[in-house]
């Protein structure tokens, strides 16, 4: 058994090259092998939100607080709120974060493939996020 303390590791900036704003990245579980889970508490300022990108293994969101927006390539920008599960299979391209006025937070979860839970690809624009 092993027991992390809240508070014991740091919260994180989340990086430029993979957020527009500003967002908060408190990791929660990076299991060892054989175990491949991987999971963060991610919050969102208004405005911020993902570049782009996939997991070899598909993510599972919970949203925790506030009001976000979600959106799969090819497919329309969903809110979302506190309670919904948000699942993107395999591979699926999409992004997600807050929404212009309002922050978000959600638990993100996903398995690690040969050490890698996401593939990051480009910023989502201004034009393709304000159509949320």
């Amino acid at each position: 058994m092993q027991i992390t303390r809240a508070g014991s590791q740091p919260s994180g900036k989340g990086p430029a090259e993979y957020f527009t704003g500003s967002v908060r990245i408190d990791r929660l579980i990076e299991a060892p092998a054989p175990a491949r889970v991987f999971a963060a508490n991610v919050t969102f300022e208004p405005g911020a939100r993902t570049a782009w990108h996939t997991h070899p293994l598909g993510q599972t969101l919970i949203i925790t607080a506030g009001c976000g927006w979600a959106q799969r390539e090819g497919g329309p920008v969903e809110e979302i709120r506190p309670g919904d599960v948000v699942w993107f299979p395999p591979g699926e391209k999409h992004w997600h974060g807050a929404t212009a006025t309002t922050g978000m937070s959600h638990l993100a979860i996903a398995e690690t493939l040969d050490g890698k839970a996401a593939d990051w690809l480009e910023q989502v624009s201004d034009e393709q996020y304000r159509a949320g």
